[in-house]
């Protein structure tokens, strides 16, 4: 089940008048308004306010307990390995509502913090009701803590309800997707590449694209040693190197489309493989350097048929 694009709160707000909560929901899209959507969602689960209030009421004791400091998740720091923070915060002060997200210092989401959250679950509601937990950033899940979390929503325990925040839906596992209520908001505008208007860091690397066709091997792989480095900030980056690539090659299949050319299989082959190459960079604990080499050569070996 998907709620309407016009209207993704909707398919929310129905579930919070009809008191008919799903043990999972997926809330998808660009920007902090999924984060916004799941953070009111998971409070207006906990709130104890009269059926026909809307919800969450913030008069409650639930919503004192469940409010957090301007309007934030929580100031609480949390460290993917539980070094130097916690694996997961609560909402506000509110035993029962749980928050996740990658660390400070990380480059994803981590399987200790799955394991605490069930571990958490699987004793029990603190306060009689329901518990919900906020998986954010779900798109940096790696591959060990997508498969933990699949069995928590095959099997998830009563009155729980899970909400996957993620930008890309997509780089969740299919299982995982299908077994969860879709809550889509649009994605992001198209980013412009040219013009007086685009930034000067954006400019300089579509001039780079630009001129990939005669770079050398050599060249690529200087490219990519760039991005050596701490893999939290290099991933990062990485990350955004292959996000413009990814619209890069799309200008240049549009631009030979309108030119009568029929060859773009190698277009649309290297944009698959900078899509799995950000899906590896979120989900394995692949090397940022060695992932932007690949996205580059492939981008090479596309434009250059």
């Amino acid at each position: 089940m998907t709620s309407q694009a016009s209207d993704p709160t909707r398919l929310l707000e129905n579930s919070l008048e009809s008191g008919r909560i799903h043990s999972a929901y997926l809330i998808s899209g660009a920007g902090e308004a999924p984060r916004h959507a799941a953070l009111w969602f998971a409070r207006g689960v906990a709130c104890t306010a009269q059926k026909a209030q809307p919800r969450p009421c913030g008069e409650c004791p639930a919503c004192h307990r469940s409010q957090t400091r301007d309007g934030a998740e929580g100031c609480i720091a949390l460290d993917g390995t539980g070094k130097s923070g916690p694996l997961y915060r609560h909402i506000g002060e509110h035993a029962d509502l749980y928050w996740i997200e990658r660390g400070r210092d990380d480059t994803r989401v981590r399987i200790g913090q799955i394991r605490a959250l069930q571990k958490a679950l699987r004793l029990g509601a603190n306060e009689g009701g329901w518990r919900v937990a906020v998986v954010a950033e779900a798109e940096w899940l790696n591959a060990e803590a997508q498969n933990a979390l699949l069995r928590l929503l095959e099997e998830p325990p009563p009155r729980t309800c899970l909400i996957l925040v993620s930008a890309r839906a997509s780089a969740l596992l299919a299982t995982i997707r299908s077994r969860s209520v879709k809550v889509v908001f649009p994605s992001e505008e198209r980013p412009a590449l040219r013009g007086d208007d685009v930034a000067e860091e954006t400019a300089a690397l579509v001039e780079r694209f630009d001129g990939i066709v005669t770079a050398s091997l050599g060249e690529l792989v200087g490219w990519a040693e760039e991005y050596r480095g701490p893999r939290a900030s290099s991933a990062e980056k990485v990350d955004a190197l292959l996000a413009l690539g990814s619209e890069w090659l799309r200008d240049q299949v549009h631009t030979r489309v309108r030119a009568g050319e029929r060859d773009l299989e190698g277009a649309l082959d290297a944009w698959k493989t900078l899509s799995r190459c950000r899906r590896d960079l979120a989900t394995r604990n692949a090397n940022p350097q060695m992932i932007a080499e690949k996205g580059l050569i492939a981008v090479r070996l596309a434009v250059g048929r």
